[in-house]
């Protein structure tokens, strides 16, 4: 009998083995029964896809309701053009060689189909798709005919000759099944394919051995895996294949946190800089200047992190939170702890821009606090250094002999931080900025410059809001602080959508508008969504691409400072500028020598100007919702009230414009990280956009199974507590490679 580790080749032969390992990466008899139907074709409602995906391979079941040999018009001969009734639709397929094919394929047969999507007129189609055609299901169970009455083309014939027992004749009962499961196929290996090769695997698998333990089945009422896997490849009903999946999405769950726990455990088991709170030290003295009260989410969130810097173990939380809501005054409080204790702290930011902004942030917070060995500083002050790729040589010598030297407590840069040439007197401390932009191989890199075998505590912040779910998995090994209030007297953003072709002079008016609050003494950005400086425009067409057509900063520049804002000052700033300039330009901005910043999103995160109150995003359409939350965040940061004009080609009630209205319609950013992941999904989520790889996640949805993950994190926990390595549960740690492929644990590791 066979195993849940046997390789496949023993099983199905090394031809079959070899097709399936290059088509899906399957090895073993346990990476054939993950690889789960994605749907079922039903007796008596032949089920189909309402709108598959132009050039998706698709099988369906049907009823031929008209089949006509018609001439061709592009060229000479005749082709077979079929209408299939299947569910509450009808498809056309057409054949290319109608005289063998219409024999079979009639008015009144039922048949499964299978070939390549096309669409044409708005509805969809299959071209001489591979066909076999079944029995009627009330014709019995046990229906076994010769190869001589099998009737179809292609694969699908293929599939049901290849189920002939020896000398017995062609089994067809698996097409009178109730329900019928359809899989992931591609061209090489198609549905019926993979049926087959389950079904021999299940002729010879000894019974499952069950790596959950019988009182967590019995808790939440799983079946076994054994049957689980059974059930969800051969159900005999719907009830059948929710059992099973709610048996197998909790094994899905339960392996990514169980992946999340041991890390958890992993780091909470390093030794770690303890920097208890001073009563005289840096962080109060700089709480008895702060000229505004924290606000009781700023007080919470200091609280904890303090409470774990005091610890001998690191801290590895997430700081979230509103665009607005004060994490730096909090990370700078916590930096000052450290200093205090006589270390070292680092703060990774992801561009320059954002790294030089904030060691001024930094430096203007802490006014004499800040600058340690200067005239004017107090006796208690640290000094703020900021190390960039693009430094000149001399400011760069000063401020790595500033970082070895430990004259700088708090150390502000880009990757340059992370350089072999860096090296840290005493590092004990890690603040990482939009963590989204880093992997943990970074943050390890930092974490391994401390001395004495320390490893610092790392505090990572996002203005990003995460939906829990996704907190719980991709970011599941730190703790999660939030901030969701806002400083007293900021006043919320106030944001409208310009449909532009409709209302034209609604764009006109946003330009108006600009000009007004300039009037009133204050400024304005106007973002793009590319550059058009020309270099990408030359690459598409290179490439035999033309350029999308969106409006670039470099034209929308040009046309405003010749037009409609002829008389203001403005400034253009995008990331192919050279560093220097994109300094001046953020300075004179800041300064207010610049009235009006055109510019891309270089300007997403980290950039303060409290006196801009408005901001235009041309072709906002091209934005997620992350980013249109994150660039708007930019305006409104001051005493006057923020206001953001999205502009958009899309037409009224186009789901482009729908979201743009639903993020016009609300301030709250967990709000619109939710409409973010429903709008996008998980393979975007935890797939390709950040792990190169498609999305592992096969039944688990982070939208709909809140539930599942939160009980999943309680198992995992329990059991990596008394089981750190889990040498007791084998069982659990094949679970966590077999539910989970190899390439998604170590996106984990780096996420």
């Amino acid at each position: 009998m066979a195993t849940l580790t046997d390789r496949l080749d023993h099983l199905l032969g090394a031809k079959t083995a070899d097709a399936l390992v290059d088509a899906f990466d399957i090895h073993t008899v346990e990476d054939l029964l993950r690889h789960y139907p994605h749907r079922y074709a039903a007796q008596g409602r032949e089920l189909t896809e309402k709108d598959p995906e132009e050039g998706s391979h698709i099988t369906i079941i049907a009823r031929v309701v008209k089949a006509d040999v018609v001439n061709m018009k592009s060229r000479r001969g005749q082709m077979l053009k079929v209408v299939l009734a299947a569910e509450s639709q009808s498809v056309d397929a057409t054949f290319f060689n109608p005289h063998k094919v219409k024999h079979a394929v009639r008015k009144g047969a039922r048949a499964m189909f299978s070939g390549t999507v096309k669409y044409f007129r708005g509805k969809w189609s299959l071209t001489h798709p591979s066909y076999l055609i079944l029995p009627e299901p009330a014709e019995g169970e046990d229906q076994v005919v010769s190869l001589a009455h099998v009737r179809g083309a292609g694969e699908l014939a293929g599939m049901a000759r290849a189920t002939q027992e020896s000398g017995s004749g062609v089994d067809m009962s698996i097409f009178n099944r109730e329900l019928i499961p359809l899989y992931p196929a591609t061209r090489e290996i198609e549905s019926w394919t993979l049926l087959r090769c389950v079904r021999q695997v299940f002729d010879q698998l000894d019974k499952v051995e069950d790596p959950l333990p019988r009182a967590v089945r019995d808790e939440h009422g799983f079946v076994g895996l054994d049957e689980a896997l059974r059930m969800v490849h051969l159900p005999d009903t719907r009830d059948d294949v929710a059992r099973a999946h709610e048996r197998l999405r909790f094994d899905e769950a339960a392996a990514l946190q169980l992946v999340l726990a041991r890390r958890r455990r992993d780091v909470a088991a390093r030794a770690a800089p303890q920097c208890p709170p001073k009563r005289d030290g840096l962080a109060a003295e700089f709480d008895r200047r702060l000229p505004f009260e924290l606000t009781d989410g700023q007080k919470q969130v200091a609280q904890e992190i303090s409470n774990d810097l005091a610890e001998a173990h690191p801290m590895n939380r997430l700081l979230q939170g509103e665009v607005g809501s004060g994490k730096t005054v909090v990370a700078l409080r916590a930096m000052l702890q450290a200093v205090d204790a006589g270390y070292q702290c680092a703060m990774l930011a992801p561009t320059e821009v954002l790294a030089a902004q904030h060691a001024h942030s930094l430096r203007e917070m802490l006014g004499p606090l800040g600058i340690a060995g200067e005239l004017g500083a107090e006796n208690v002050a640290t000094k703020v250094t900021l190390l960039t790729g693009s430094m000149p040589v001399a400011a760069r010598k000063a401020a790595l002999l500033d970082i070895v030297s430990g004259d700088a407590g708090i150390v502000i840069g880009t990757h340059a931080l992370i350089q072999d040439e860096v090296t840290f007197f005493n590092l004990g401390f890690v603040v990482v900025d939009e963590q989204h932009r880093f992997g943990v191989e970074q943050r390890d890199e930092l974490r391994s410059r401390a001395r004495d075998d320390l490893s610092p505590h790392v505090l990572v912040m996002t203005a990003t809001p995460i939906p829990r779910t996704i907190a719980m998995t991709v970011l599941g090994d730190l703790e999660t602080s939030a901030l969701r209030q806002l400083p007293k007297g900021r006043a919320p953003i106030v944001s409208n959508v310009v449909a532009a072709r409709q209302k034209p002079q609604w764009v006109a008016r946003a330009w108006e508008r600009i000009r007004e609050e300039v009037v009133d003494g204050r400024q304005a950005y106007v973002v793009c969504s590319r550059i058009g400086d020309g270099e990408n425009e030359a690459d598409l067409r290179g490439a035999g691409k033309e350029p999308p057509e969106t409006t670039s900063a470099v034209d929308l520049f040009d046309q405003l400072r010749n037009g409609p804002m002829r008389d203001l000052r403005l400034g253009l700033l995008h990331g192919r500028l050279p560093a220097d300039e994109k300094d001046a330009v953020m300075r004179d901005f800041k300064a207010g020598a610049i009235d009006v910043l055109v510019c891309t999103t270089v300007v997403e995160v980290g950039v303060d100007v409290p006196n801009a109150t408005v901001m235009v995003l041309v072709d906002a359409d091209r934005f997620g919702v992350s980013q249109l939350h994150q660039l708007r965040g930019r305006v409104g940061r001051g005493s006057h009230q923020g206001l953001c004009i999205l502009i958009t080609d899309m037409n009224p009630g186009s789901p482009a414009f729908e979201r743009l209205t639903a993020v016009a319609g609300t301030n709250d950013g967990f709000e619109l990280a939710q409409l973010d992941l429903r709008q996008r999904r998980e393979g975007d989520v935890l797939g390709s956009a950040q792990s190169g790889t498609a999305t592992t996640l096969r039944l688990l949805s982070l939208l709909e199974h809140e539930d599942v993950i939160e009980a999943a994190r309680e198992f995992a926990r329990d059991v990596t507590d008394a089981d750190p390595d889990l040498t007791e549960h084998p069982g659990l740690a094949a679970l966590v490679a077999s539910a989970l492929d190899a390439e998604r644990i170590e996106f984990l590791g780096r996420s």
